[in-house]
């Protein structure tokens, strides 16, 4: 099974599993899972909670990570720790995740190939970043939407 695992410090990841829960239904998110650095934890702490996580999954596993920061304590531990166990070499590691990138990645992680993934979820993740402007009237007499 490919897993997306989403890496992160504090709740941001757990945030935004529950998120893609709302918009890709149950089913989907049972193959996501969320780790996440807490305050005053240790990266060898973290590290063993990782561990835990990931010896409890089938062997023949695959991974797409996510991570909120590239080159963070979260992302390289759990980096070493797959790497360790065999499983870094054949991994989509991708750093800066937002919720446009996570639910892309979800979406076509089965279907894609690993090359067409990473371009779609890159390109998706950096398009969605935008100002959003309104368009304000200051006629009193429209209704209000």
């Amino acid at each position: 099974m490919k897993y997306l695992l989403l890496v992160s410090h504090g709740d941001f990841s757990s945030g935004l599993k529950q998120t893609l829960g709302m918009f890709a239904g149950n089913d989907a998110i049972r193959s996501v899972i969320a780790v996440g650095l807490k305050p005053d934890e240790s990266a060898s702490t973290f590290g063993v909670r990782f561990e835990a996580t990931l010896n409890a999954l089938p062997a023949d596993s695959n991974f797409v990570v996510l991570a909120d920061i590239v080159g963070g304590s979260p992302l390289t531990t759990v980096c070493n720790i797959l790497n360790d166990h065999g499983k870094l070499r054949d991994a989509l590691v991708l750093g800066g995740m937002n919720f446009p990138m996570a639910l892309t990645v979800l979406m076509g992680k089965d279907s894609l190939t690993t090359s067409a993934l990473k371009e779609k979820a890159l390109s998706e993740a950096a398009t969605s970043i935008k100002e959003f402007r309104m368009n304000i009237s200051d006629d009193s007499d429209e209704e209000e939407i």
